[in-house]
């Protein structure tokens, strides 16, 4: 009997088509739309750049000020929605605020639908959709950080972009250009990237024709765990754990002798490191520079030197993202609440592209249990029978 070609994790597996975005591995780089994605977060705003993933092009000057105008009418976090997250032990991880909240506005906007038939959505009703939840998530993090400091939310500003009401909204004071500029970067090249765990999750569950907001607290589920979207809180744990450069030889040491894996470096798709990184690593050296703090920059480059002379294994996103955020002043476990708002953009870009053509994703499994066996004593109906006789005929 010829083995099965298993490929666990389904690594090299290609499953479909998708023309949202692509690694080239002649530049090495991530294209949105074909775009690479550091020219995107050197020119654009994060609102362009949903609009890109969502249509397919850059949105004219018009086209982003309709944009504009629509997410900021949905800033406000609904009062059902906030009392949702207050039922969320404060103590919880804010992923859990993330995935409630964002299930009870799926509840609420297809309340009276009627069937489970019905729910898939058309694409304009499923871009609207994408557009309120790209509106509301800055809001429900915002709103997550404030409440464990035990702190009143802010109520967003219509008089500021996606990036600076954001922060805004988190730390109810105006954030300075450098920081505003950083921090929309970093939710640029977490947009998209391909047919990662949380994305091809949010397709599995589009292919059942399943609803836009049960797929995205699908793909919220799958961000959780610490081998994807939870990687950068990983990497502030370990620099917490280092304490300063002079530090890092001998906690690596001892770190690989525990064979202990170092979050924040590796990652399946890039060979010659994580295209993203350059671009983050310059926001986060105009970051250590503006709040000064250059231990921070001499405990990263220390690291990351090290290990890489070491393992040859280079940073990934994660690995400059997670000083950032932290310099910037959000707390550790907002880090992967950060990553969700990102990532909804290309979650909803992927949902509309697996529902315009459509296949129900159901892979094959190779059993290696016990073979058949039986209970001791049973005797099948006639109904069971009869199946097993006309089984037995066909077979033989």
């Amino acid at each position: 009997m010829t083995e099965p070609d298993i490929k666990k994790g389904l690594a090299g597996v290609v499953v479909d088509y998708t023309a949202v975005s692509k690694v080239n591995p002649e530049t090495n780089s991530l294209l949105y739309r074909g775009y690479p994605v550091q020219e995107l977060a050197a020119t654009q705003p994060f609102e362009a750049v949903a609009y890109l993933l969502w249509h397919g092009e850059l949105p004219t000057d018009v086209q982003l000020a309709q944009l504009r105008a629509t997410e900021r009418a949905y800033r406000h976090l609904p009062a059902d929605v906030r009392a949702a997250i207050d039922l969320v032990p404060i103590d919880a991880h804010p992923m859990d605020e993330v995935r409630t909240a964002v299930s009870l506005i799926g509840a609420r906007d297809l309340a009276g639908t009627g069937s489970v038939l019905d729910v898939s959505g058309s694409e304009e009703e499923n871009l609207a959709r994408s557009v309120r939840l790209f509106a509301m998530l800055p809001a429900i993090v915002a709103y997550g950080q404030r409440r464990r400091r035990g702190l009143q939310p802010v109520a967003p500003r219509d008089d500021l972009d996606y990036a600076a009401n954001f922060l805004w909204m988190t730390f109810d004071e105006t954030a300075d250009d450098v920081v505003v500029d950083a921090f929309n970067r970093s939710m640029i090249l977490y947009a998209e990237h391909s047919f990662n765990a949380s994305t091809f999750t949010a397709r599995v569950v589009t292919s059942t024709l399943s609803d836009l907001y049960s797929a995205v607290v699908a793909a919220i589920g799958a961000l959780k765990g610490p081998l994807h979207g939870g990687a950068n809180e990983a990497v502030l744990h370990i620099f917490d754990e280092i304490g300063t450069a002079e530090n890092v030889g001998p906690w690596l040491d001892q770190a690989l002798a525990e064979k202990r894996k170092i979050m924040g470096f590796g990652h399946r798709v890039y060979k010659r490191g994580d295209s993203r990184v350059p671009t983050m690593k310059a926001a986060l050296d105009t970051l250590v520079e503006h709040y000064d703090r250059p231990d921070v920059a001499a405990l990263y480059d220390t690291l990351e030197s090290e290990f890489v002379s070491r393992k040859g294994i280079y940073p990934n996103l994660d690995y400059p993202s997670g000083p950032a955020y932290n310099l910037i002043g959000f707390d550790t476990l907002t880090f992967t609440p950060l990553f969700v708002a990102a990532r909804v953009t290309g979650w909803t870009a992927h949902i509309m592209e697996q529902l315009a053509s459509n296949a129900l994703i159901r892979p094959l499994s190779e059993y290696n249990g016990p073979d058949e066996r039986h209970i001791e004593g049973y005797v099948p109906d006639a109904a069971h029978q009869a199946t097993a006789d006309r089984e037995e005929e066909a077979a033989g």
